[in-house]
């Protein structure tokens, strides 16, 4: 079973940036593809970034391509999505989730077979 912990989420000015992290249990982690994905009151949980398992190819919803980056270390078994220019539509909890790379549909929830708990990011106006 692998587990996941988002943190850093918090209040945030729009035009500011937060950086959240994911940490992930186990020693398998370099074997996922991980995602970012949020959820806002009203609205179906939305894919928002992929990365790899080894890092190398990303992939970003057109909402927040050129703002957002989605990175990983794989010796501290943790992704990362910087967050930079934000707007106050990007208020939702955000959660971090792993899943079998080569999936196609890896813009849907249902690539993925474990998700965090979710955090919190409030940008203000």
């Amino acid at each position: 079973q692998v587990q996941l912990v988002e943190s850093g989420g918090g209040l945030v000015q729009a035009g500011g940036s937060v950086r959240l992290s994911c940490a992930a249990s186990g020693r398998t982690f370099s074997n996922y593809a991980m995602g970012w994905f949020r959820q806002a009151p009203g609205r179906e949980r939305e894919f928002v970034a992929r990365i790899s398992p080894s890092g190398g190819v990303t992939l970003y919803a057109d909402s927040v391509k050129g703002r957002f980056t989605i990175s990983r270390d794989n010796a501290k078994n943790t992704v990362y999505l910087q967050m930079n220019s934000l707007k106050p539509e990007d208020t939702a909890v955000y959660y971090c989730a792993a899943g079998a790379y080569g999936n196609s549909a890896f813009r849907s929830t249902g690539a993925y077979d474990y998700w965090g708990q979710g955090t919190q990011v409030t940008v203000s106006s």
